[in-house]
């Protein structure tokens, strides 16, 4: 596998309801505020949260109703096919091609589950070959939006004559549980929102070159980020500071990776971050050696959308992508395992 694959394209879409902050802050104090004692104390995390507004698939309303697991699964997956579609649609547009050039198709999603697959849900949609390759990746959670990227590159470079589909999804909205007084499940009504996104790759395409990938699970974490699952759903957890990891832990794995492509801090021109969070973006500007605020696009998709877990650092990688900067670019993002993705991208 010699030759390299190059993104052509990257789209972005969201659902319609755009969720304010200051809102979201007066109705979660009026759904947790009767049974969680000292409630104000959290009020803080929507004010420092560095969000004006999310978008989800659902109006808020639905949000303060109890929904079992099914109605949500079912609005996942309506909702999950109808962003791919437009995504989708808007990279053709973008290459000027149509479903049946696609050879495979890659789609990463955590936040519902879908047999047959949303890869094979999309082919009732766009009229893709019925001999299009398919990989549905699940379970990676904020990291899938880089793993997710590199897994479509391998296959780009497998077969350098082919045109790879990359799509991502994720409605974290609905993965809210209205009884779950939980410290996680607050805090996320704080942090989440619902998107997708997607790129075009090929190995005999324009575009930035897909250059390296790697990836780093630390032992004795798989508490670190998850899901619980019950009977209402999937509650999201958050078992450790995840900022004072970042920023003490993620440091050896990203330069071991730069050193592995002969490169060091000083040579990444821009950073495609998975904004997980504003002390995550402090933290990863300690770690990558940066100014403070130095995130600009990382930290502006997380004012506008809020942590849309895998579709995020995609969101990011649009911006990075529009701006045009030359030279190398670094992609990153963890998730559940609890694991670091990289991704160097070279743009000339």
């Amino acid at each position: 596998m010699n030759a390299r694959a190059h993104i052509s394209a990257v789209a972005t879409a969201v659902p319609e309801y755009v969720l304010d902050q200051n809102e979201v802050v007066e109705r979660s104090r009026e759904i947790f505020a009767p049974d969680v004692p000292g409630f104000e104390r959290f009020t803080d995390a929507y004010r420092n949260a560095a969000i004006e507004t999310r978008h989800s698939c659902v109006p808020i309303d639905w949000y303060a109703q109890a929904h079992p697991f099914s109605e949500r699964n079912d609005l996942y997956i309506e909702h999950a096919i109808e962003l791919l579609t437009r995504v989708s649609q808007d990279l053709f547009d973008q290459a000027g091609i149509t479903a049946a050039d696609v050879d495979a198709i890659v789609v990463a999603s955590t936040t519902g589950v879908a047999t047959p697959s949303l890869d094979a849900l999309l082919l009732e949609r766009l009229p893709f070959r019925r001999d299009v390759q398919r990989l549905p990746v699940f379970g990676l959670g904020c990291a899938g939006g880089v793993s997710g990227l590199a897994r479509a590159a391998q296959m780009a470079m497998s077969r350098p004559d082919s045109c790879v589909l990359y799509l991502v999804v994720e409605l974290c909205g609905l993965t809210f549980r209205v009884n779950d007084t939980s410290k996680s499940n607050i805090i996320a009504t704080a942090l989440f929102g619902d998107g997708a996104a997607g790129a075009l790759l090929g190995c005999n395409q324009p575009g930035p070159a897909v250059a390296g990938w790697a990836e780093h699970t630390w032992s004795d974490s798989l508490d670190v980020m998850g899901w619980e699952v019950g009977d209402d759903g999937l509650g999201v957890l958050f078992s450790r500071d995840i900022p004072h990891l970042v920023r003490t832990r993620l440091r050896e794995p990203a330069y071991a990776f730069l050193e592995s492509q002969g490169l060091g801090a000083k040579d990444i021109a821009r950073h495609a971050c998975h904004p997980g969070g504003a002390k995550v973006l402090d933290a990863l500007e300690q770690v990558y050696g940066l100014e403070p605020g130095g995130l600009v696009f990382a930290r502006d998709i997380l004012r506008r959308f809020g942590n849309m877990s895998a579709a995020t650092a995609m969101f990011v990688l649009a911006e990075t992508m529009r701006e045009g900067v030359p030279g190398n670019w670094l992609m990153s993002a963890m998730g559940p395992g609890f694991t670091a993705s990289f991704a160097l991208l070279e743009a000339s």
